[in-house]
């Protein structure tokens, strides 16, 4: 078999694994997990081979014409390097994992069969826009995934957290989307082609006639689908989704398509410097915004969902820095250590029966519960705070490597102002990183007070996926030294400097956290044992957390004073706490706006137009009366009329002469 049919294959086999799972899921609901897992884990074994087979060697390119539309066609064309053949790798190990995981996380779910095909479908759409060589093809990935997201986020559709960020999701990520498809439109005009070999070929040929318009209408698209500022607040209040959805989203698929797409077309954006210094500018806010609300965010969830943004935010620092081959190092290490932290969190929360760190900090034997996910969990959080020799590691210095080269002027046409602002940023937000990665460890298990409740014995799949996932979260760093051969041929290996000044303030984060979580032990208030309401074995994640409402309630919503990041953020939590009041601006700036002018149209419809229309049809009725009353029957009466009306004009015609 050709090594371009092995990779058609890729995406197709999740693409007909959700269509059977949709038809059968009722009719053979014993079907329905071998649909679910067995179409994407065989995707990731023909992705692994297509990996191996394509190596290190030049790009494989094929097509086929697959419509005319005059004169820019669009073909069915795959594109296979190194970075798309790793990628689409993480993306199947991603995809199986959680496919895995949810046959355990939830088994008694009656929506599961739907649930599953989602899933299978958002996975076959991520691995079109990886392997898709044309634009307009990577766009049907691109806006599939936005649709399943939709659905996934709003699993929990009967309540209304999950409706409204379903929505949320799908509005925001639309409107990026806008000028995203006119910036492809307007690629592909100036190209001549939606093929992306032809567009990099235009642009190394100096024939963009329009290249900082284009790139900044891309980055439109770039910053809704990856969570970039100000196009980031959707992915917050996306955690109303199952947890599992959360490590699909958030690791390998919809917000690293963005970071992705730059990878792929860095040449176009490296034509505007205009371009590359908004791309730095909204990474540089991104990273730093993002990492002080996840110090204070409460629900685990969001501090994940926080962190997920900060990170692809180094990934759109290194992109703009000119350095594609350390932003997709980093969007494979964080794609692993991210899902791992997710499908962890989700233990926890089975097991504590809440979302809320509050409440987790009065569990003392939190960590004896769920030792598996403890130990695959802390070494996730290692790698997200960067700490050696976890891949996270490696990964981020490459970064800050790519960033310091920029700095120093050696790096053609990045102007040395961008390299020194992903720098510097990237420096404070490996303090902060660390900061909060702590934080949630030390809330998580090292609580104390009562007795966490008695918690079901987890499914021996949802242990197994952890382990799985934490082999790459601690063993990917070591491939630094083969990567670059994948990719660019950039060298990936971390400096002396940014790694003596990267990580001295990734320890100084962890040990000024834990400083501040020994300093406020003292005001930690006790938590009642808890031994009468136990969640149901097998309970949905909704279930759960509604179950312990009534103990962790009040909980959760009142102030934690022994919370380390209120101690370290000082009077800056509060506004950290609601992600800078970002959606409140949003609100005053454009929704409360709109609903105004709907109001008023509504207004204008209802009491304007409606009652001119009213009128115009009672006028005609009301002569129609008049007319019915004269039409008696009686000739005489229409005789003496007529005579009337003679005279009448007789009158007029004699007094007229």
């Amino acid at each position: 078999m050709t090594l371009t049919t092995l990779a058609a294959l890729v995406p197709l086999l999740p693409f007909l694994g959700a269509a059977a799972g949709l038809l059968l899921g009722r009719r053979a609901p014993g079907f329905v997990r071998p649909l679910a897992v067995l179409p994407t884990l065989a995707a990731f074994v023909l992705a692994a081979l297509v990996a191996v087979r394509q190596g290190t060697g030049p790009a494989t390119d094929a097509g086929t014409r697959l419509t005319p539309t005059g004169s820019v066609p669009i073909d069915l064309a795959l594109h296979l390097d190194g970075f798309s053949v790793l990628i689409a790798v993480l993306v199947g190990l991603v995809a199986t994992c959680v496919q895995i995981y949810s046959t355990g996380y939830l088994r008694d779910d009656p929506r599961y069969p739907s649930y599953a095909a989602l899933v299978s479908l958002f996975t076959a759409a991520m691995l079109l826009v990886v392997y898709s060589g044309d634009l307009m093809v990577l766009l049907v990935g691109w806006e599939v995934m936005g649709i399943c997201s939709y659905f996934l986020v709003g699993h929990y559709w009967e309540t209304p957290q999950a409706r409204s960020a379903s929505i949320k999701a799908f509005l925001v990520t639309k409107l990026g989307d806008v000028p995203f498809l006119i910036g492809i439109f307007a690629l592909a005009a100036d190209a001549g082609t939606f093929r992306i070999n032809g567009i990099l070929t235009a642009a190394a040929g100096g024939q963009l006639h329009h290249p900082t318009l284009i790139a900044l209408l891309l980055l439109g698209g770039v910053a809704g689908k990856s969570a970039q500022f100000p196009l980031h607040t959707w992915l917050p209040d996306a955690m109303a989704g199952p947890t599992p959805v959360s490590a699909l989203i958030h690791a390998a698929t919809m917000v690293a398509a963005g970071v992705y797409f730059i990878a792929r077309l860095l040449p176009v954006f490296a034509l505007s410097a205009a371009a590359l210094a908004v791309l730095a500018a909204m990474a540089a806010v991104t990273m730093i915004g993002s990492a002080l609300a996840a110090l204070a965010q409460d629900d685990i969830k969001r501090v994940l969902a926080y962190s997920t943004i900060g990170q692809l935010g180094y990934m759109t620092g290194a992109l703009a820095v000119g350095d594609r081959s350390a932003a997709v190092f980093h969007l494979l290490s964080h794609g692993a250590f991210k899902a791992l932290l997710f499908l962890g969190a989700g233990v926890l929360i089975h097991a504590a029966g809440t979302n809320s760190l509050a409440a987790m900090s009065r569990m003392r034997d939190l960590r004896d519960r769920v030792p598996d996910a403890m130990w695959t969990f802390t070494v996730a959080l290692a790698a997200l705070a960067a700490l050696p020799p976890f891949s996270g590691f490696f990964s981020k210095e490459s970064v800050l490597r790519a960033a310091e080269h920029a700095a120093g002027g050696h790096q053609p046409h990045v102007p040395v102002a961008v390299g020194w602002t992903v720098l510097i940023a990237g420096l404070a937000t490996a303090l902060l990183t660390a900061a909060y990665a702590t934080r949630l460890y030390l809330l998580a298990f090292r609580g104390s007070g009562g007795q966490a409740p008695e918690a079901h014995r987890q499914p021996v799949v949802m242990n197994a996926v952890l382990w799985v996932l934490a082999i790459p979260a601690l063993a990917l760093g070591v491939t630094v030294g083969a990567l670059p051969k994948w990719f660019d041929g950039t060298p990936l290996t971390p400096t002396l400097t940014t790694s003596i000044v990267g990580l001295g303030l990734a320890l100084v984060g962890v040990a000024v956290t834990s400083a501040a979580w020994r300093v406020t032990a003292a005001r930690r208030a006790p938590l009642a044992v808890i031994t009468d309401v136990e969640p149901e074995p097998g309970a949905t994640e909704a279930v759960a957390i509604a179950t312990h409402e009534r103990t962790y309630g009040d909980i959760a919503a009142a102030p934690d004073p022994a919370d380390p990041g209120r101690l370290l953020l000082g009077p800056l939590h509060r506004h950290a706490a609601h992600g800078f009041h970002l959606d409140a601006v949003y609100s005053a700036l454009f929704v409360r706006p709109v609903l105004a002018a709907a109001s008023l149209v509504r207004f204008l419809d209802r009491e304007v137009v409606e009652t001119y229309v009213q009128g115009a049809g009672a006028t005609p009725r009301l002569l129609g009366a008049v007319v019915r009353r004269a039409q008696t029957g009686n000739v005489q009466t229409y005789l003496s009329a007529l005579l009337a009306g003679a005279v009448v004009l007789a009158v007029l015609v004699a007094t007229g002469a």
